[in-house]
């Protein structure tokens, strides 16, 4: 691996060999998400917890400041919007030279098997692990599912992440499911989880999480389940300590409880 490419990989990936990404990429087609209405007063607190933000580029620009930053994911498909046709009809956003200029840690883009626009979304899947590779620059695949996320097993993860990787993506974004070790041990690049939608208790994103990293994955990327939750600070402090402490899900929800008391008083 070149020397840019291990490095921004080091960047993303810690010593020990975990990674808690946050994204808040989300109004690339969701618009003013609930409690990302802000970027920039929701995502403070939370940076110091990150290892890394996966973002778009107006929000970059507009909301972090360059001092105070985390590597950078920069998310450079779109094109589609929830009130639109179909989701999965994505391009490429944003320039390879735009990503340099931005000085980003890895690129990320979502890509759509089992769709009508699957063939597209892998040739700019491809596409953009070209003009990455050429630059030291990895590229993160995201295996997105619209709006059918129940539909999704492990065969069909298993499915996208293995093809993710097969045309170059160095890193696979994907949601964690049951007999999740199946779609890790089908991948030979490293997995971070998505959340998806909320939950209903914390308890169920830390039970999720810890059996992910158990099975495999090196961490996370997770943003709703953050931000959205009361008391986002508590929850990114109880996900770092199961992914970089090897912590269980009870004592993450002791270590929640506890940041939390400590907020409202």
């Amino acid at each position: 691996m070149e020397w840019g490419m291990a490095n921004r990989m080091a960047q993303l990936i810690q010593s020990d060999g975990r990674c808690l990404f946050l994204p808040i990429d989300h109004g690339y087609f969701q618009g003013p998400t609930r409690k990302l209405e802000e970027p920039r007063k929701t995502l403070e607190p939370l940076l110091p917890h990150a290892d890394a933000i996966f973002i778009t580029r107006g929000v970059l620009r507009s909301s972090v400041e360059p001092g105070n930053a985390k590597p950078i994911i920069l998310r450079v498909s779109g094109g589609t919007s929830i009130i639109g046709k179909d989701l999965a009809y994505e391009g490429i956003t944003t320039s390879i030279e735009e990503a340099i200029r931005l000085n980003v840690a890895a690129m990320g883009l979502s890509i759509f098997v089992g769709s009508d626009y699957e063939h597209e979304s892998l040739l700019n899947l491809s596409k953009l692990v070209d003009e990455g590779e050429k630059y030291g620059i990895p590229v993160m695949a995201v295996t997105a599912v619209g709006k059918e996320l129940e539909k999704r097993d492990a065969r069909y993860l298993a499915l996208c992440c293995r093809i993710a990787a097969e045309l170059g993506a160095r890193v696979v974004k994907t949601y964690w499911c049951e007999d999740f070790d199946k779609v890790v041990k089908g991948c030979p690049v490293p997995i971070v989880m998505a959340g998806g939608p909320q939950v209903d208790t914390e308890l169920e994103v830390f039970e999720f999480v810890y059996d992910g990293i158990e099975k495999g994955a090196i961490g996370v990327n997770l943003g709703r389940n953050v931000w959205q939750n009361d008391f986002p600070v508590a929850m990114i402090k109880a996900l770092r300590a199961i992914i970089h402490e090897n912590t269980t899900p009870k004592q993450a929800q002791e270590l929640y409880d506890s940041v939390k008391r400590g907020e409202q008083e």
